[in-house]
């Protein structure tokens, strides 16, 4: 059985076309399919073993948050954020995770805190491997896993809407110019901070993780648009 079909049987507590969403929304975030990509509705209800209406269905959702764009008479494509979206996604990420540490760090166990230092390790092998399909969604459960232990469900839902958006582009962030290496750095001082139990500590560490990643991204965007003009220097 292809693995897409074993994902969308174990999803099928969920409505059809919501298990399809998530199985679309997880190629996207693992960056199966690019910013601006099309995406064809035949080719994803035969690889998820599922009709065209739940797809149809899924790219409407996927549209509603953001992370698709309809174009009338050429399809569907992977939604590509510009620099104004970036600066203000960015803006308010740090404002959610800012609020996320202060909220988490005074009530966080010493369980939950070995499951995120479990998880910077599996992350450092994925890294030792130099495997960032792997370490991607690592990074990105990571994240959302300490959303989660700060247990306020309309943090969680707005937090993921955010993110989503930015994963469109932030992978040019992690695999460019060694920030993957740093960024794993920055966890382990996140993990250090929370076990403090001080909030504004937390806070302050988790906001100022997420300005780090928005100066990967911005250098990993200056690399890119240089890259023409040297070569047509070279040329």
């Amino acid at each position: 059985m292809p693995a897409a079909s074993s994902t969308l049987n174990i999803l099928r507590s969920k409505s059809l076309p919501m298990a399809v969403y998530d199985e679309i929304l997880r190629l996207i975030l693992e960056g199966e399919f690019d910013a601006g990509e099309k995406l064809s509705e035949g080719h994803l209800a035969e690889r998820l073993g599922v009709s065209r209406g739940p797809v149809r269905e899924a790219f409407r959702a996927l549209e509603e948050a953001g992370l698709v764009q309809l174009e009338k008479n050429r399809g569907v494509f992977v939604r590509k954020i510009t620099h104004n979206e970036v600066e203000e996604l960015y803006e308010v990420r740090a404002g959610l995770d800012e609020m996320v540490g202060r909220l988490l760090a005074p009530k966080i166990t010493q369980t939950q805190l070995n499951e995120l230092k479990t998880l910077i390790e599996r992350m450092e092998k994925c890294l030792s491997q130099d495997n960032m399909a792997q370490y991607f969604p690592q990074n990105i459960f990571f994240h959302d896993r300490i959303v989660e232990m700060a247990n306020n469900k309309k943090l969680i839902e707005v937090y993921r809407r955010v993110v989503n958006q930015m994963h469109l582009m932030r992978r040019q962030s992690i695999v460019g110019g060694g920030g993957n290496l740093l960024s794993n750095e920055e966890h382990r001082t996140i993990v250090e901070a929370l076990a403090t139990r001080d909030g504004n500590q937390a806070g302050r560490v988790m906001r100022e993780h997420v300005m780090s990643g928005h100066r990967r991204l911005l250098g990993a965007l200056d690399q890119e648009d240089q890259a023409p003009k040297l070569r047509g220097m070279r040329a």
